[in-house]
This record gives structure tokens, sequence and C-alpha cells, in this order.
């Protein structure tokens, strides 16, 4: 992992647009960074616009549970799915950290949530600095618990992605070593040629003021960081498209970033 490295370096400052795209063109970018020292090695399309994370949030949220200690270590806690829990069929199941990011159970992130309220949960997201920082939710709505990071309020960019990725591996967020150790020990692995990654996917819609999608406007995430012969790097993979999709895309962009990867670092 590599905040065992100790490589501790200072973060790089982006200049980051605030813009959130509405346009019904497509968009896509993929952004990786040298993890050691922040140089880019590949910047394609268009990194600096702002989209709702949707589940590539559960690796911040992770860090965040971790830190108020409502996570513990990797199987800890075991949560059980109950009919009051809104989920999927295929989460009608026992959840523990490692499970949640595998399987990104929209359940187990909303327990968190709940667990710190909303008062904690905006503090701690504003303390990351992790894109806009805004979790209040839809407007009027009261949803920011359930929905902020749904398309309802926050959002980041392809850079802020990869600026956040490099400070977590460096340890360099302002919360406990440990948790964040913790949050990036439980992201799921992956394997690209020669590269062994670690990464999570999102999938979504783009939205409007409202929380409202645009159901035409699908768009996939992956981000993360991949290790090869003592080499760290972290990178951002963003597509939204400008037509439905009978898919969920993040688990697209992940399958074509990881055929595409070894070919962008040879």
């Amino acid at each position: 992992m590599f905040l065992r490295l100790r490589h501790l370096l200072p973060v790089i400052a982006l200049g980051l647009a605030a813009s959130h795209a509405t346009a019904a063109e497509p968009v896509s970018c993929t952004v990786i960074l040298d993890g050691h020292s922040g140089a880019v090695l590949v910047r394609e399309g268009i990194c600096d616009q702002r989209f709702a994370p949707f589940s590539t949030f559960k690796l911040p949220l992770a860090v965040i549970g971790y830190e108020a200690g409502i996570l513990i270590d990797g199987e800890t806690p075991r949560w059980e799915w109950h009919a009051g829990l809104t989920a999927p069929e295929r989460d009608h199941k026992p959840v523990d950290p490692t499970v949640w990011e595998r399987d990104s159970v929209l359940w187990y992130s909303r327990e968190i949530t709940r667990l710190l309220g909303s008062e904690a949960f905006g503090r701690y997201v504003a303390e990351l600095g992790y894109g806009n920082g805004d979790v209040s939710g839809a407007p009027g709505k009261n949803n920011g618990l359930t929905h902020g990071w749904l398309g309802a309020s926050l959002s980041t960019s392809p850079d802020e992605q990869v600026a956040f990725i490099r400070r977590l591996l460096q340890g360099g967020l302002s919360f406990n070593t440990n948790a964040q150790a913790w949050a990036a020990a439980i992201l799921p692995d992956f394997a690209a040629g020669d590269w062994s990654v670690s990464g999570k996917t999102g999938s979504g819609w783009v939205s409007d003021d409202q929380g409202l999608y645009y159901r035409d406007r699908p768009l996939g995430w992956f981000v993360g960081w991949a290790q090869r012969d003592g080499n760290v790097v972290v990178f951002a993979r963003l597509r939204v498209d400008g037509e439905r999709s009978a898919d969920n895309l993040g688990p697209v962009v992940r399958e074509g970033f990881l055929a595409d990867l070894p070919g962008l670092l040879p």
C-alpha cells in the first residue's frame, strides 16, 4: 500500500473549474498522475468539469467512516439487511466494509451517513476538501444523508478525483492515517496487464439543479490507483454519454480502462 511507502509529499495545486456540464454532447476524460511526483502522465478529454461522484464517493465515505469510528476494519461492522432498508434484492444480505466496496451496496453507505448525522457528515466532507463539498441534498428535499452524492448536490471533477486519491495514498488528508490506510485497503483489486489496480466504479446520470436526472445522459466513473515495479499512478476515467444506455456505465468504463492502461503507460 502506498501509505507504507511514506512518500508524504505536498499536494500539487490544481486549477480546477467549478462548472457542471449541461450540454447534450458526450464528455470523456482520462487523467493519470504519477503518485509520487504528481506529474501528469496522461490527460485526455475534458477533465475539469464536475459531475456527481455516485459510488466513487464510497472511497471518501470510507475514510470518514473509519475516522468517526463507525467502521473498524475490513470485516467490522457486519450489518444485516432488513425490510426497513431500501435496496435491490441482490443487496438483501449481510454486508461488511469489504463487501460494501466490492458490491457497491448503497444501503450500507446510507447507514454510515445516518449514524454520522447531517452536521458531522457535512463537516467531515468539508475537511476532506472533496469536490464542491456540498452534501446538503436537493433544494427543499432534506435528502443530503441519502442522496447528496447521487446527483443531488455533491459534485467533483476527474482532476479533483485524482488529487484526492493522491493525497489519500500519501496519508496526506487531515484524518488519522489508519483511517486512510483502511479506506485504501478495502477497495476492490483488478489486473491490467502487469499493473495491479485498485479502483471504484460509479454509475448514474447527469442531473439538474433540483436533483432530477437526465436519463438520456448516463455517466460512468472508474477511479483509483495502479502499481507496477514500485511505480504508483493515480487515475480517473469519466464517460458521459448523450443517449440512454441499457447498462450501468461504471463497469463499462472500468473494463475499458483496464484494457487500455498497458497501452497508455507501456
